[in-house]
């Protein structure tokens, strides 16, 4: 078995993974356990209140758990696989827990080969929220991953700018990062920000 494999298998037994993304160093685990996800909150010292965004390879998985309108299927397609994080509507199948009690539910599809190649193993979304301490600085090499955790998939240096987290109901980018000129100009598109 190799890395990847062993990391999909401790998620599917509610363990702590870091992973690489297109941005920073990723804290995944079971998106649907809510022992996994009380694990994330744990590890990285987060309040509860505050939401946690997921990681999906695909288009079909975001359908899974979150409402897609028009606006968010042309996001999509425009922004991910890429360094950003759709907010929209959450299905009721996900956990409250995840979405601060919002009903909303941050979304990637990280471009990174890695990533996609774990969570198509774990065949379900994962957690996708920074491998730091609540507050801390991003992680962007291995060493500097300081949360508990089970196993950590090393891709050496990565760009380190997180992702902009755009809420498409209001229109607003929600935290800037990687690609936010584009993504404003497409909120202006909308008539937004």
């Amino acid at each position: 078995m190799n890395r990847l494999e062993a990391a999909a298998r401790i998620i599917r037994q509610d363990g702590l993974v870091v992973y690489p993304t297109d941005t920073i160093y990723g804290l995944g685990a079971d998106a649907f356990s809510d022992e996994a996800i009380r694990k994330v909150f744990d590890a990285k010292r987060r309040p509860f209140s505050q939401p946690i965004s997921v990681a999906v390879n695909d288009i079909e998985m975001v359908f899974g758990i979150g409402y897609v309108d028009e606006t968010a299927l042309e996001f999509i397609g425009r922004f991910l696989p890429g360094p950003v994080t759709v907010v929209i509507p959450a299905r009721n199948s996900v956990p409250e827990s995840l979405t601060g009690g919002m009903g909303m539910i941050g979304i990637r599809i990280p471009n990174h080969p890695v990533a996609l190649e774990l969570i198509a193993l774990v065949d379900t979304p994962i957690t996708a929220t920074s491998a730091n301490i609540h507050g801390a600085r991003d992680p962007v090499t291995p060493d500097e991953c300081h949360v508990p955790h089970d196993i950590l998939l090393d891709a050496g240096r990565l760009p380190g700018t997180p992702s902009t987290v755009v809420d498409l109901a209001s229109r607003r980018i929600l935290r800037r990062g990687a690609m936010e000129a584009e993504v404003a100009a497409f909120l202006r598109e909308l008539g937004g920000e």
